[in-house]
């Protein structure tokens, strides 16, 4: 039946979504960490009816997710901001169960207005916490790095002789779509740098980049290194925020060739989709997503291509795939594993129309969740 929907389209799997939930959820329950979910990675609020089967819980980095996690997922959200203001401090302060700070100063200037607040809201009281730095980078590309030498997140240890004034909890993110050995490697770290204040605290936040549901990742591990961590630590409540572990590999980007031109010997079939406008990360990471329709591996014996999309920008395209037959325009090609993190950074750049949304349940019927017009990019600017 997809092969009738007008392209591009984003789809996502309610199925292969469950999957993921059955495993985080399982991690959880064996581990005893709080897993909550990383807006920055998943936004699509019309699949939140299934999040919300499973508990799931969110972390907001800005009002808008904030007010998110309160309408679509019924929860007050873990907040974590690299800079509040006079501004907009009180409402992440009413939406919030946890507010991370990024810097001492910033807890300083503000746990005073958390502990006002929870004076007057005895019954839902705010916790307080701080962002550490402990500088192990196991993470290669830099613009994905937390811990790169002269980042902006979190407090090195030099920089904190004792602990703030009402500070409950620490927060460290230092991983990306990393195994649990490399946050065995972080944790360590973080005891060496930060140990003497573990006991003071109420709990710690182990940040994102945990990819619990890739094939291949030692959940075992994961959740032994937590017990362990906790029978160390028994004050402290552990709480993981993924972002990619939640929807990996639940979606796809359908597109279609719409053209296919020669230059200097390099064929490029341009689609009907953009990578700089639907599948940035693509480009920032950079990396090659896998077309479903290609050959496993580029076989210059074979019809190759470079892929380009429909913008106006040069560099819009990624390159090659060999296929087993010469393209043409009208066939169809899946960009896999396009819903964590790419459907909440897409843009309209030269005004091309977003992919719409559409999920598959798991009867195998497709749903229209979201379609886009003229009017949205039009009001992008109202």
């Amino acid at each position: 039946m997809n092969e009738t929907l007008q392209t591009p389209y984003y789809i996502v799997y309610e199925d292969k979504l469950r999957r993921n939930l059955d495993l985080i959820t399982r991690v959880m329950r064996e581990s005893g960490a709080k897993i909550i979910m990383a807006f920055k990675a998943n936004a699509l609020w019309r699949t939140f009816p299934i999040f919300r089967e499973y508990g799931i819980q969110s972390t907001a980095s800005s009002l808008n997710e904030m007010q998110l996690a309160i309408e679509e997922l019924h929860h007050k959200a873990h907040s974590y901001c690299p800079v509040y203001t006079d501004a907009t401090i009180g409402r992440f302060i009413e939406g919030s169960s946890h507010i991370t700070f990024n810097s001492v100063e910033q807890a300083e200037r503000f746990v005073p207005l958390v502990r006002q607040y929870n004076e007057a809201h005895t019954s839902e009281p705010v916790s307080c916490g701080l962002r550490i730095n402990p500088m192990c980078s196991v993470v290669d590309t830099d613009i994905y790095n937390p811990c790169a030498p002269g980042s902006r997140f979190g407090v090195t240890a030099s920089k904190l002789a004792s602990l703030p004034d009402g500070i409950e909890g620490f927060h460290f993110h230092a991983l990306c779509e990393s195994t649990s050995f490399d946050l065995e490697k972080v944790l360590n770290s973080v005891v060496e740098q930060f140990g003497k204040f573990l006991p003071q605290l109420k709990w710690i936040n182990m940040g994102g980049g945990h990819l619990m549901t890739r094939e291949g990742y030692d959940t075992g591990h994961l959740i032994g290194l937590i017990k362990r961590f906790r029978k160390e630590y028994p004050n402290l409540k552990v709480i993981l925020e993924p972002g990619s572990a939640f929807c990996w590999r639940t979606g796809d980007l359908i597109s279609t060739v719409v053209d296919v031109v020669e230059n200097s010997g390099i064929k490029t079939a341009i689609i009907d989709a953009s990578f700089a406008c639907h599948m940035p990360d693509c480009l920032e990471m950079p990396y090659k997503p896998t077309i479903t329709e290609a050959l496993p591996e580029v076989d210059r014996s074979k019809p190759t291509y470079r892929i380009g999309g429909n913008s106006c920008l040069s560099g819009d395209f990624i390159g090659d795939w060999s296929f087993g037959r010469e393209l043409r325009v009208g066939d169809r090609l899946t960009f896999e594993d396009m819903n964590h993190y790419t459907t909440v950074k897409t843009h309209m750049f030269n005004g091309i129309q977003h992919p719409s949304l559409l999920m598959q349940h798991s009867d195998d019927t497709v749903e229209l969740l979201r379609k886009f017009t003229f009017s949205d990019y039009k009001n992008r600017m109202d």
